[in-house]
């Protein structure tokens, strides 16, 4: 096949462009994103030969070579992985990042020069960074199982070449023609053995493969080789943590937290696990690629695994090794092996664990780490019933006690009231709009503190808790709330209930004017200052649940409300009055609807029928200022 010559996308091109003329000072870091992509296509091979043998007939021992060239000013990074056929090279290497490229070019913008990087490893652009400090790069591949190879050139200026090659053995070979050695730009002579061996050390000692490169006439071996997970923790250093987690996640953050896991007993595995600092763009989208690897004696054989750790708890990242598994098991049964479940449970207890101490020695970190993965700690509690009370105990949530800071429900339920019997909590739009509802004037002239949920998902989530240290979640929207009441309000109860039969008639009237969107309006003794409410049936569904379904166009049964009034509000009193003076005035009906329309918007819902509410509201406004 002839020389084809491709067009970068515009996306493409401006990212490219973006990485030609980098203001990041930290140029060094193409190395390890090289010899990362080697890695990978190392473990690649060892994972598809265990359905095709043949694929390592011609492979050799495994490893990455790097070679300088001071006179040609080149530095080539080999491996004999699993290659790339033609058009693998095209999709992998001709498009960038293609669900994330708009998104990182948008945040690279805004980003100071100390950001900048971290970006790239983030959202898939690492092999980009070679265009720091090359002026061109030229892939040669041959993809395993293939004779033919395929050559790939790009100056990073728009254009890339694709053509026939000849290579003797599956692999990849990576040629830089590197930039002139700039130290005050960041850019080191990268032909120089000890700048390129001191880059091995810091960022890929890791590596499983031997790393070679050749010092004058003698061939040395750049890194450890040794499993950082098989290490003890002495041994380690953070930076070297933070470095293989960089490696396994392709996040240029450094974790919130390490979680080494040596486990002893009828079932014995190591495993290295990660909690992320940030959740990727596309964490919480349909098809994130979560798992993780799955090593037996050293030898990969799931390069992301997602059945050992529950669906849950997919922002963890890192490595488990085991020795009790078979080289050759396929994906379908390890899902079912006993091994495997085994090794599911212990690792599930371990992060969970992890998370508990960093709440409770670490809140900083871990109010990081809620902002960015909460909501997938919740789905928890409706999923993994057996550590239903290890979840509900790493739940925050934002309370009436204070703006700034949020609660777990063991800080809430130190500061309950001694005659408090319940957790109540409330669901809406935002905290602003809470605070201000009618339905929270009984707690808080009681000093009762309730928590505040402001994401949709959070009223699946009180509903899964049912209850905890033995104090039931109660919501104040549903049903009736069992209060203890001082003597004023058993007083003001039992005055409401003597002024129920004179409200009969008007509460017939309003449940059947408003009986499309009302099951029953009665009295109450909850409100202060407020005219009406409406409330859910216990069971029911909360205004703010409801409005977050109908947006994303999910079918939600008939959902009829209580309207509640305070008998002692004047506006109540005097459209009592009215209604008793002519029933049949057509006014009694839009007040009605107006009422209504209020209670809505106490309840942070919008009124059932906005442009009747607004039309009524306009009317009522012009007839007034008469």
């Amino acid at each position: 096949m002839s020389t084809e010559t491709f067009k970068f996308q515009a996306e493409s091109r401006e990212l490219l462009d973006l990485m030609v003329h980098s203001i990041y000072s930290n140029k060094e870091i193409f190395l390890r994103e090289l010899i990362s992509n080697a890695s990978d296509a190392l473990d690649k091979l060892r994972i598809e030969a265990l359905q095709f043998p043949d694929f390592l007939k011609d492979s050799g021992e495994p490893g990455i070579v790097l070679e300088a060239d001071p006179k040609a000013r080149t530095l080539t990074i080999s491996d004999n992985g699993i290659g790339m056929s033609r058009e693998e090279i095209v999709e992998n290497i001709g498009t960038i990042a293609k669900s994330g490229t708009k998104e990182f070019l948008s945040k690279m913008k805004d980003l100071k020069k100390s950001e900048s990087a971290e970006l790239i490893g983030q959202f898939g652009v690492g092999f980009y960074s070679v265009f720091m400090i090359a002026n061109q790069v030229t892939i040669v591949t041959r993809r395993a199982g293939q004779k033919s190879a395929t050559k790939w050139v790009s100056d990073g200026k728009g254009e890339f070449t694709v053509s026939d090659a000849e290579k003797s053995a599956p692999g990849t070979e990576v040629t830089l023609l590197l930039k002139p050695a700039d130290e005050e730009n960041g850019i080191s002579d990268y032909t120089d053995f000890n700048v390129v061996s001191g880059i091995v050390k810091r960022y890929s000692d890791f590596i499983s493969y031997p790393i070679t490169m050749m010092e004058e006439k003698e061939k040395k071996t750049l890194n450890s080789m040794k499993p950082i997970w098989a290490k003890s923790e002495t041994e380690v250093k953070p930076e070297e943590y933070h470095e293989f987690y960089k490696h396994i996640s392709h996040d240029w953050n450094e974790p919130l937290k390490v979680i080494p896991l040596k486990a002893e007993g009828t079932i014995e595995f190591q495993s290295l696990l990660f909690i992320p600092s940030r959740a990727p763009f596309d964490f919480y989208y349909q098809g994130y690629k979560s798992g993780l690897e799955l090593y037996v004696r050293r030898v990969m054989i799931v390069d992301s695994f997602e059945d050992l750790l529950p669906h849950y708890l997919r922002f963890v990242k890192g490595v488990v090794e085991s020795s009790d598994l078979p080289l050759n098991i396929s994906r379908e049964i390890l899902q079912q092996d006993r091994v495997t479940l085994q090794m599911k449970k212990r690792l599930t207890k371990k992060v969970l664990d992890s998370l508990q101490e960093m709440l409770e020695k670490d809140r900083e970190n871990y109010l990081k780490f809620w902002g960015e993965f909460g909501n997938a700690v919740k789905e928890g509690l409706t999923v993994d019933l057996e550590n239903r009370e290890k979840i509900q105990e790493l739940l925050l949530f934002h309370t009436t006690a204070d703006a700034e800071k949020l609660s777990s429900l063991k800080e809430y339920v130190a500061r309950m009231k001694p005659e408090q019997k319940e957790i109540y909590y409330f669901s809406g739009e935002n905290r602003e709009t809470m605070m201000n509802s009618p339905l929270l004037e009984i707690y808080k002239n009681k000093g009762y503190e309730v928590i505040l949920l402001t994401e949709a998902v959070d009223e699946i989530v009180a509903g899964s808790v049912f209850d905890y240290d033995g104090k039931k979640m109660k919501s104040i929207e549903k049903g009736d709330v069992e209060l203890e009441k001082t003597k004023d309000e058993k007083k003001a109860e039992k005055e409401v209930k003597e002024q129920e039969k004179e409200f009969t008639d008007l509460n017939k009237f309003l449940e059947t004017e408003l009986d499309e969107y009302i099951k029953s309006v009665r009295l109450t003794s909850r409100l202060v200052s407020a005219p009406a409410c409406v409330i859910s049936e216990e069971g029911g569904m909360s205004p703010h649940l409801e409005r977050f379904l109908k947006r994303t166009n999910v079918k939600i049964p008939e959902n009829k409300r209580i309207l509640e009034l305070n008998p002692n509000h004047n506006i109540v009193q005097q459209l009592k009055k009215k209604f008793e003076a002519d029933k049949a005035d057509p006014l009694i009906s839009e007040y009605a609807e107006l009422l209504l329309g209020y209670a809505y918007l106490g309840a942070g819902a919008e009124p059932p029928d906005v442009i009747r509410f607004n039309n009524l509201l306009l009317r009522v406004m012009d007839e007034s200022l008469k």
